[in-house]
Order: C-alpha cells, then structure tokens, then sequence
C-alpha cells in the first residue's frame, strides 16, 4: 500500500494437506489447520484487500481438482477446496457490482513441494500418471491461468473454474 496504493490483483494459493486413509485419523487439530490456512485465511485476506481494491481488481483463488474429484484419502482438504469454489462463486455475485472479478483456478495434479511432503511415497512415484497427458504438471505451467484472470482481457470474466489438470475433467 506504501509504494501503490492500492491492490490491483489478489491471488489466494496458500494450501496446507495432509493424507489420512480414515475419518477416525483425521485429528481436530488437522481439521483446523487445513480450514484455517485453505479458507479462513483466502476470506481474511480477501476482506482486508478490499479496502484497497479498485474498479477493475482481480481476486484469484486456488482451488483443486480435489474439489470435484476428491480423493479420500484427503478428506478436509478436498473439502476445502470445494468451499473455495463455492466462495468464489458467491464473491464474484458479490462483487461484481464493485467492478471486482473473482475467479479460480483448479489445478492438479501440480508437482510442488507439497507433494512429497505430505503423500505417501509410493503415491508419491506415481503422482499424476493418471492423467490424459500422462504426467503430472509444473507450476510455471499454472502461470498462463493466473496471468488471464489478472489481465483486462479477462475483462467480461468471473466466478469462473478454470481447469489445468493435465486433462482431467473439473466440473
């Protein structure tokens, strides 16, 4: 805000997961950090940056294809994910009236550091191998959807899902 002024775009990608193969696994306290850093954080600080956002503003949210297809083995976060999409839906009627476009992008699989971090290693070898493309993607293979839904020729767009998934489906 000291050096612009005002926030032109707001991207939401934080992410917090965690593989359980039973509800009875799942602690409270897993619950709670993967809500509060997936959903309560992407309203918080969607909340704050509108004080500063002007006509023509972009909020992109990070979703999942977790959304549409979760995997059970995770549960919240999959969950979350749905919540995301749903919120921007909802935002995005919100706001349009501002002048303020709200979208998401639903990657997956996307090979990042929490991958390895939080799967099993043998779902870890084959993460993505089920896709039409046969392979997981990259992130710079995100960047084109998140540079559309900040650019003008986005203009006429929002609460959209756009899908980069390798060609798997997303609703």
């Amino acid at each position: 805000m000291k050096e612009f002024g005002k926030i032109d775009v707001l991207v939401n990608n934080a992410a917090y997961q965690v593989s359980r193969e039973r509800i009875e696994d799942i602690t409270t306290e897993d619950f709670d950090r993967i809500f509060k850093t997936n959903v309560y954080a992407l309203f918080w600080l969607c909340r704050a940056a509108l004080a500063h956002m002007p006509r023509g503003g972009s909020i992109i949210n990070t979703t999942s294809i977790q959304a549409d297809a979760p995997g059970p083995q995770l549960l919240p976060y999959a969950a979350t994910k749905a919540a995301i999409q749903n919120f921007t839906g909802g935002l995005a009627q919100m706001l349009g009236e501002r002048g303020i476009r709200v979208n998401c992008v639903a990657p997956g699989p996307i090979w990042t550091p929490l991958i390895p971090a939080t799967m099993p290693a043998e779902k870890v070898k084959s993460f993505g191998s089920d896709t039409p493309l046969g392979r997981a993607g990259q992130p710079a293979e995100l960047a084109p959807a998140y540079v559309y839904f900040a650019s003008q020729e986005s203009s006429y767009t929002t609460g959209e899902v756009l899908g980069v998934t390798g060609g798997k489906p997303v609703s």
